[in-house]
């Protein structure tokens, strides 16, 4: 029998600030524009945690059923291969969740579209297909019957709903409208939240090529998709330097330069310092953790 626990652990609470940041950061684009709206960002970052979770039970299910949540995987212990939660309870869960972030995603249209776009239906049409594709995408990614997370594409759907979508979107709810740079802090958020995608993959190489499972770290091997990881780091704290001048005044930004090369220098040190590939499972709610702090520091200093 399934408990609450179970369920929580399905949920994977650790993913979840990368939802909220991506949000957040939309926000701050806003912001930056003088056009936030509080409830339409606090609906934002309600939908985009709902699908994360709706994501997570996914990627629970999938993976059991495709055989990548084997012995041979490193980290926590999955809630559908371990027994925890049976294959018919989770495909339930699914629903649920699947039916939250419809709610949740109609609730944010309803409190921001006539504001920004006096309702039109074409917009409204968008942007329902968008939450659509943010759902099937999801569970796509490794539920589906090919699912392309099992190619490699993972990384690019991370930086696509969590960066352009997640932040883009945030930002052009809110407002109505997007300034071009808004895509420099987009793309380096995007570019983050494929790191701790690519922690993981790094964690999982044995466990994913014995199912089959070719993501990029996979393909690359621990050496070299650890240099991926460091040019993701490297592409994303040049996209921030370039957009803070942007958004902040000369102090503010020099303080955030400051911080954003500290943050980057350690998490290569504690990344170069990984013995072994399970040894990575401690850097994800470290960077995840990180990524929202970074987000909500930007806030402090705007």
């Amino acid at each position: 029998m399934s408990s609450a626990r179970h369920w929580i652990n399905a949920a994977r609470l650790r993913t979840l600030p990368l939802a909220a940041a991506s949000t957040l950061c939309g926000g701050l684009v806003a912001k930056s524009a003088d056009a936030l709206n509080g409830t339409v960002l606090a609906l934002c970052t309600a939908t985009a945690l709902a699908l994360q979770v709706f994501s997570n039970f996914a990627n629970d299910y999938g993976d059991t059923r495709h055989g990548a949540d084997s012995p041979l995987r490193q980290g926590p212990v999955r809630m559908v291969a371990s027994g925890c939660i049976s294959q018919s309870r989770m495909r339930a869960g699914l629903v649920l969740a699947a039916l939250l972030c419809c709610a949740l995603g109609i609730a944010l249209l309803a409190a921001a579209l006539p504001a920004v776009a006096a309702a039109e239906p074409a917009v409204w049409l968008l942007w329902l297909l968008l939450g659509a594709a943010a759902i099937a995408a999801a569970f796509g990614y490794t539920a589906g019957r090919k699912p392309y997370g099992y190619q490699g594409w993972g990384d690019f759907s991370v930086l696509l709903f969590f960066g352009w979508l997640g932040v883009l979107g945030s930002a052009w709810l809110q407002s109505g409208q997007l300034h071009p740079s808004a895509l420099l802090p987009a793309t380096a958020l995007g570019l983050w939240c494929s790191m701790v995608l690519n922690l993981n993959n790094m964690r999982d190489i044995c466990s994913d090529l014995a199912a089959g499972k070719r993501t990029i770290a996979a393909r690359l091997g621990l050496s070299a998709a650890k240099r991926y990881h460091a040019a993701l780091l490297a592409i994303s704290v040049l996209l921030w330097w370039l957009w803070l001048p942007q958004a902040f005044d000369d102090a503010a930004q020099g303080r955030l330069k400051a911080i954003l090369l500290l943050l980057a220098f350690i998490h290569l040190y504690f990344l170069k310092k990984a013995p072994s590939c399970s040894a990575l499972d401690k850097l994800l709610p470290q960077w995840s953790l990180s990524i929202l702090a970074w987000v909500l520091l930007l806030w402090f200093f705007i």
